[in-house]
């Protein structure tokens, strides 16, 4: 028993030196600038509905397309409910052609699931699919909401996506992001921080795509977004930043 442990360990850390590149050790604001990534990395965001990638993580998602690396954006719904008014079909189809546009804007492809909006579930089988298709995109990075929020669908999310993760053996970076801080997501208490100076207004733009979200003026845009950027982007003392929790598994990886 004690050596398959150890055999484990051994083929964890070789996964991690060889494959990660480390990647679990560095802060996340590095990995933009570390001699170590000497690769193309998969980066991948999993959110409940179109516009919660955007505008939770966005900047950080541009930066990364604008290195060359691969971006995926994944939405567990097509924001079925989203437009009031519109049927669930008609506003399924505005907002998916809306995450395409805000998609091609950040340089990521996007990825529908299809569950429905406000109605999301949690099972062993949306589990598995959650699984398989981060076995098929192979994060080196992945991207999900922040567990503790006032959201039902992003609560849902979170907990596939943890669920899928852990049983994947937890093998690539986990970072959380917020979405309205206070309003939404609660408790959230940053551990890695990215500036978003240089690519704010490509984020701005991708979310203003969102038009079916109210995303037509900075006004609209500013009291929750904006203010999050400029509070996070007072700490690390810049213009405008993204804030993440990383899911801290190192004792389990090195």
């Amino acid at each position: 028993m004690r050596s398959n442990n150890n055999n484990k360990l051994i083929s964890r850390r070789g996964f991690v030196n060889d494959t990660m590149i480390g990647l679990t050790l560095l802060p996340l604001h590095s990995v933009f600038e570390s001699k170590k990534v000497n690769k193309q990395l998969n980066i991948v965001c999993i959110g409940a509905h179109p516009d919660d990638p955007e505008t939770g993580c966005g900047g950080t998602l541009a930066k990364f397309s604008q290195q060359g690396h691969n971006v995926t954006v994944i939405y567990l719904t097509n924001g079925d409910a989203g437009i009031k008014g519109k049927s669930y079909s008609e506003a399924a189809s505005i907002r998916m052609e809306e995450a395409r546009k805000a998609c091609k804007i950040l340089g990521a492809k996007p990825v529908f699931l299809e569950q429905i909006d406000g109605n999301t579930i949690a099972d062993n089988s949306w589990v598995a699919k959650i699984q398989q298709i981060l076995e098929v995109e192979k994060p080196d990075i992945l991207f999900a909401h922040w567990p503790i929020d006032s959201h039902k669908d992003h609560l849902i999310t979170s907990i596939l996506v943890q669920k899928a993760y852990f049983q994947m053996g937890a093998i690539f970076p986990l970072f959380f992001f917020e979405v309205c801080t206070g309003r939404q997501s609660k408790n959230f208490l940053p551990t890695d921080y990215v500036d978003i100076t240089n690519v704010r207004q490509q984020k701005i733009k991708a979310v203003f795509c969102h038009a079916s979200q109210g995303f037509t003026n900075m006004e609209y845009y500013q009291k929750d977004h904006g203010l999050m950027e400029e509070f996070r982007g007072m700490t690390i003392q810049v213009e405008a930043a993204e804030a993440f929790v990383r899911l801290n598994m190192q004792s389990d990886l090195i």
